[in-house]
Order: structure tokens, then sequence, then C-alpha cells
């Protein structure tokens, strides 16, 4: 072997080793392609190192070529077996930043809690479910009709001032009771009816610990045939049973445009009668309104303001806690 030829073989395995310690130290894909580049290249080493085998024998340069090969396939295997781990290494660091450790504590985040009104809403309105009764709803802002005419309300009379109304400035109202959702009931509904409506309802009062302009109301409604004042009081004290437990009921007489007889419900709570509710049987005036025959069908109907009732059940002073959003008295519920 001439010593030309030693010179470029020893050249080649310098190389080579050179490579393979430059690609074991490299700890990233970016620094690996640069190797790549440095050692594969047209312009890297092996190139320059074959383009000295003019100087060689004939005989002597298949020799160089296949061991530049030798060292080329070399090189690439190195290169490939460190991208592999690299791109392990790359793959497990991702997957440890983003898995969730579920030993961690969490972020508390304190949960909601249903509102008293809304509690009581569904409390009384589950309880006339289970009657048989189906829940209704109507519109808030309200026309004469439905507010006041078809439930017997004329245009002079004195239970029109029982009730401060918001008036809106293209005439119609926001309701002052839910009575109105029995009128839009009735008028797309046959007899038997048997409905529970709850909603919210205004009125021009003065706030203070027991009123408010706004404020929530849940009625019932029943039209059948046959119906009398005696299913009307049986279906109260089953009611007010499920509400508060065996306690003492009293009617008694009272007025509402819209029945006829009227009644005032009380129930003797904590050793004093407390007013709970209105009721009576439904005018036939109103189920004339509607196109009920009132010579075949009868009907009662009750209604209950929802503040009271939580103000009563939950020992509550003062209305307006019931709207100031304060977390520490919510927070009880």
């Amino acid at each position: 072997m001439t010593v030309q030829l030693q010179e470029l073989a020893a050249q080649l395995e310098s190389i080579r080793q050179e490579a393979q310690q430059a690609l074991t130290a490299t700890d990233s894909l970016d620094q690996l392609e640069q190797l790549r580049v440095k050692y594969l290249g047209k312009k890297g080493p092996i190139p320059q190192v074959l383009g000295g085998m003019g100087k060689l024998d004939a005989v002597d340069r298949p020799r160089i070529g296949a061991l530049a090969n030798e060292v080329k396939e070399t090189i690439q295997k190195e290169l490939d077996r460190r991208r592999l781990a690299l791109q392990a290494i790359q793959i497990q660091a991702q997957l440890e930043a983003e898995t969730l450790d579920v030993t961690m504590a969490g972020v508390y985040r304190p949960q909601g809690r249903i509102h008293p009104i809304n509690g009581m809403m569904d409390r009384v309105t589950d309880i006339f479910v289970g009657l048989g009764y189906t829940v209704a709803e109507g519109p808030e802002m309200e026309t004469d009709y439905y507010n006041f005419e078809a439930l017997n309300f004329l245009p002079d009379h004195p239970a029109r001032d029982m009730q401060d109304t918001l008036y809106l400035p293209d005439g119609n109202i926001m309701r002052t009771h839910t009575s109105s959702v029995q009128i839009r009931y009735m008028e797309t509904n046959d007899p038997p009816v048997r409905i529970v409506m709850p909603g919210r309802c205004y009125r021009r009062d003065t706030v203070d610990a027991t009123h408010s302009a706004v404020f929530h109301q849940v009625e019932i409604l029943a039209v059948d045939e046959g119906l009398t004042f005696t299913d009307l009081k049986g279906t109260i004290k089953v009611f007010l049973e499920q509400l508060f437990g065996e306690v003492p009921i009293r009617f008694r007489p009272s007025f509402f445009p819209f029945t006829e007889p009227s009644a005032e419900v009380d129930v003797q709570w904590k050793g004093r009668w407390l007013e709970i509710m209105g009721c009576g049987m439904v005018d036939p005036n109103v189920l004339k309104a509607v196109g009920y025959d009132p010579e075949v069908y009868t009907g009662f109907a009750a209604g209950m303001g929802v503040e009271r009732l939580a103000m009563v059940l939950h020992q509550i002073d003062d209305i307006r806690r019931l709207y100031t959003s304060d977390l520490r008295f919510l927070q009880q519920f």
C-alpha cells in the first residue's frame, strides 16, 4: 500500500471517529441536522478526501471509494440512531409536560346554590305537578285585556285600585299577577284544565321590609265539570300539608274580581296565624270570556306570593335580603 493510500484511509477513519463523537454529544434535532449537512453534504470532508484519489494508482482507487462508502454508511446509521433517540426524548418530555397529575390538589371553585326564591318556586310547582297539574307560563308584558278585562276587572271597577300598575308608553302593562296566564291557556285549551303558573310580576309598591315592586307568584287553576269549593279546600289542604306539615288551616271570606266566592287562606305557624294565599271559585264571567260554558264547567283558582312563603319558611325578616345578592346571606340556603 502506498503512502498516499494510507493517508487517505487515515483521513476517512479520522472523519468517521470525529463524526461519531460529535453525533453522540449532540442533544437536539437542530444540531443533528447541522452535523448531517457538515459530514454528509456535498461540501463535507469526505468529498474533499475523495478529491485526492486522482493521485492514486488505478488499482487503489476502488479501495478508497469502498472505504469512503463504509464511512458514509457508518455516519448515516449513527445519524438515524441518534435521531430516534432524540425524538423519543422529545416525545417523553412533551408527555410529562402535558400529563395531568391526578394526585395534585385541584383548584377550589365554590359551587353555586339555588336562590331561595327559585328554590321555593320549584318546591311549590313540584307539589302541584305531583297532584297532576301542568306547568304553564306567559309573557311578563301584558295587555289590559289579559291582565284585567278578561279577568272581570271592569274599566271603572274599584278592584283596579288595589293594584298599582306599571303602564308602558305603548299602552301595554307589566303584569300585576300571573292570572293573565289563566286566560291565555284557556283560550287555546279545552276543559278539563289543571295548570300551575309560576312567574314574575310587577306593581308600583314602595319597597320596604315586606313589599317589592318586582315579586314572584305561583297560581293554580282547575276547570272541569262538577268542581266545587270542597275540591278547592281539599287541594289547598294537601298542598299546605306538603309545604308546612300538619298545621291548622283556616279559610276567611274575601273578595277577588275573578273568583266568587273568594277566600283568604291562613296557617297557624309558630303560634300565630299567617295569611298564605288567596283562592276562590272561578267567576262565571271569566269562563264566558274564554268561551267556556259556566252552566257546564266550574273551576277554582288560588295564588300565593313566593317571597312570602320563602320568608315564612326560612324565617327571613326583610324581603330586600332576597335581592341584594349578598353571598353571606345566600350561602345559608
